[in-house]
């Protein structure tokens, strides 16, 4: 069986690096944190409390696309994604990726924001990561994922719609 090209998406604090570590070991593939993946530049400039631009996050996404493109026995990695052009630069590398989006309400996310002392994105930052937040929309694969639950609960999920048909997870539309 071929294991998925998965992006966990959502904004910071959503769980996407917790999440997608614990998704890629359920899986059996690798596990890549965007976060890591990033310029020095755009990590002092986030570290500034400055949010990024398109033009900030170019590198950044050819980066992500790269390593999930060398992945032919699959592979998860944690990316914000907010945009819908930032998940159409990284299925130019891979046309059949797929995406779980990790959702919550501004405050769950503040919360669990506020529980990771350290990182290089500050709290006060999230309100334009919602701000640019755009949704799966119903041509792109993936599914949506309430956040408001544990980890184990949110892979398990995750892993039952994913793999449930291989290749064709459902649109956001069929989920509802």
């Amino acid at each position: 069986m071929s294991h998925p090209l998965l992006v966990v998406m959502g904004v910071s604090g959503s769980g996407k690096s917790t999440v997608g570590a614990a998704l890629a070991q359920r899986l059996g593939v690798p596990f890549e944190d965007a976060d890591d993946l990033h310029p020095a530049a755009n990590i002092a400039k986030m570290s500034a409390g400055q949010p990024l631009d398109d033009r900030d996050r170019e590198p950044w996404l050819e980066r992500i696309g790269e390593w999930l493109a060398t992945r032919a026995d699959g592979g998860v990695v944690s990316c914000s994604a907010l945009k819908r052009s930032y998940r159409d630069h990284l299925r130019r590398h891979v046309p059949a990726l797929e995406f779980v989006h990790l959702e919550g309400s501004h405050e769950v996310i503040a919360r669990r924001q506020a529980s990771r002392p350290g990182h290089f994105m500050p709290a006060s930052l999230l309100a334009s990561q919602f701000a640019t937040l755009e949704p799966l929309e119903a041509d792109e694969r993936g599914i949506v994922v309430d956040v408001d639950q544990s980890v184990d609960a949110i892979v398990e999920q995750a892993v039952t719609r994913i793999t449930a048909t291989p290749g064709t997870a459902p649109t956001p539309d069929e989920e509802n």
